[in-house]
């Protein structure tokens, strides 16, 4: 059985750690969204606008706590629920 209170802490950490790295990464090299959706999306999108500011950092964030917490919520659901 899933400590889910405790993994869904942990994903939470996770992801913001991510995140910040990630953002931060955009901010100084803005070219590596282009990359990474050429190389890891398979698709050639050209970003014309840099959304970099406070707002946007802090929505982000929330959003992809969001669906963090949905998926590992979900993972750890199932895995209580589903026996051997």
């Amino acid at each position: 059985m899933i400590n889910t209170k405790h993994l869904l802490k942990v994903s939470a950490v996770w992801i913001s750690i991510v995140y910040i790295i990630c953002y931060i990464g955009v901010a100084i090299y803005p070219p590596v969204r282009n990359l990474f959706m050429k190389y890891s999306l398979h698709a050639d999108v050209t970003m014309t606008a840099n959304y970099l500011g406070i707002g946007y950092f802090i929505s982000g964030l929330i959003i992809w706590n969001i669906v963090v917490f949905v998926g590992v919520g979900l993972f750890a659901f199932l895995f209580n629920k589903i026996k051997d």
